[in-house]
């Protein structure tokens, strides 16, 4: 930029001199096209991404188990007490993930994907699952196939679609049957086959409800699940019944005579 009454210039590149040009007044000057800027959401997605960063939830440390308030648009946060990361993003896997996921936020496993083992809130179960799945809140299972691995969470939804064989202890605090399912099922409260559903494997559970139309078949234990069969036998081993001694004289060891 230069002075306005200024008569030549130098260029700073080449060093040669050169009048400057002003512009006269109402000469229109040729600017490159921007591209147009993006459409502004709609105003229920602004409304949404306001509410999600206004609210907060509370997450708890994977290490130290400690309890923290975040805010709901964070991605990720540091536990004050030990440090560690924990991990708050959403996942959403449409082919195959070699790495395991460990988040505080929601996986959803397409038809596609492929898993080894989740610890996440919630997950929606489309595909193949190759490792344990540990939901603090809700798991639907909504896939075919074979689960090797444990599945643990707070409420599990076995979808009408869905029909799995898991191998491997199925333990929850409520359970509803909509589909297919075979295995060993602990729950803290109550089991719910629905309409239409089928359930075939040892339960344990305080209660169980089969609906008109649903089918089980496999052995009931209603009661508190927090009793294992090891913790109804005793620690120590029990007293031999020792047959009490005659006090009859004649009853008295003797030695034999000799031959």
């Amino acid at each position: 930029m230069e002075y306005a009454a200024a008569k030549s210039s130098i260029c700073r590149q080449c060093g040669r001199s050169f009048s400057p040009f002003v512009p006269k007044p109402g000469l229109k000057l040729r600017t490159k096209e921007e591209t147009p800027p993006p459409e502004s959401p709609s105003i229920f997605g602004r409304f949404e991404d306001f509410w999600k960063r206004q609210r907060s939830s509370i997450v708890e440390c994977f290490e130290c188990k400690r309890k923290q308030e975040v805010c709901g648009g964070a991605t990720s946060t540091i536990c004050p007490a030990c440090s560690a990361h924990i991990d708050l993003r959403d996942y959403k896997i449409t082919s195959g993930f070699s790495r395991s996921i460990r988040t505080r936020g929601n996986v959803h496993l397409t038809g596609r994907g492929d898993l080894g083992s989740v610890v996440c809130r919630s997950a929606l179960v489309e595909g193949r699952l190759r490792g344990n799945l540990h939901c603090d809140d809700t798991a639907t299972i909504n896939y075919s196939g074979n689960i090797p691995g444990r599945i643990s969470a707070r409420h599990i939804i076995v979808d009408r679609r869905a029909h799995i064989q898991c191998f491997r202890r199925v333990r929850a605090g409520s359970i509803e049957i909509r589909g297919k399912m075979s295995g060993e099922i602990i729950a803290q409260t109550m089991v719910t086959v629905h309409k239409k559903g089928s359930l075939e494997g040892d339960v344990t559970a305080r209660g169980i409800t089969v609906e008109k139309g649903g089918m089980f078949s496999g052995q009931l234990i209603i009661g508190d699940v927090s009793i294992t069969q090891g913790e109804l036998l005793q620690d120590h081993e029990p007293a031999v019944a020792r047959i009490p001694e005659s006090h009859f004289p004649d009853a008295a060891r003797r030695p034999l005579p000799a031959t």
